[in-house]
């Protein structure tokens, strides 16, 4: 759950319509038109990619006189589902993800099983990538992909790229080259495969 306290607001006159701050919002919550950027409130998620970003310095970050939660009720959804969905992931459904915002698998998983289909979709519904934007992007990715949505990054966005190989798709040839050398992929793979399964009553 993340309380949203701020919103974007532009400065059209120091604003030169670079578009930078559209290229980095990860729920495109900005956009240049007619060479000036128009932030979305309702859409806007704090994350502060595009005061950060802004060359001009024609974005600040107020306060809301509206402040609003997101997040999704995982208790609303078949947990077995959610399990199904995060193990397809390689993921226990209880591990933090997004570690600014605190999202677990398990309510990115809960967002996906509700009808998101992209990575800005759930990072609309749950807050996730809206703190750093940037360590919680690979597990979402794996997530959005578990779930038979095809990603399809912005060509003009630096939001995200796309995904990173793992130990469950690393090529054969790569750890027969690197095993000799103190890596042992399948090992930690076996490891990882066993922290997925792990379930709350069996950690007692």
């Amino acid at each position: 759950m993340k309380k949203v306290t701020l919103k974007a607001v532009v400065n059209e006159e120091l604003c030169i319509g670079c578009k930078i701050c559209e290229k980095v919002c990860p729920v495109y919550a900005i956009q240049v038109n007619d060479r000036k950027a128009h932030s979305d409130p309702a859409k806007c998620m704090a994350c502060a990619n595009c005061a950060d970003r802004c060359p001009r310095y024609a974005i600040k970050m107020v306060e809301r006189d509206d402040p609003f939660e997101v997040g999704v009720d995982v208790s609303k959804f078949d947990y077995e589902e959610i399990r199904a969905l995060c193990e397809k992931a390689h993921l226990n459904p209880e591990q933090v993800l997004c570690y600014c915002v605190g999202v677990r698998a398990e309510e990115v998983a809960a967002a996906l099983l509700s009808g998101a289909t992209t990575p800005e979709e759930v990072s609309a519904m749950t807050g996730m990538r809206t703190g750093c934007t940037i360590e919680c992007i690979q597990p979402l990715l794996r997530l959005v992909q578990a779930a038979g949505n095809e990603l399809h990054p912005n060509p003009n966005g630096y939001q995200w790229y796309g995904v990173t190989v793992t130990a469950w798709d690393m090529p054969e040839e790569v750890k027969e080259k690197y095993n000799s050398r103190g890596f042992y992929f399948d090992e930690d793979k076996a490891l990882l495969d066993k922290v997925v399964k792990v379930r709350p009553e069996e950690e007692k």
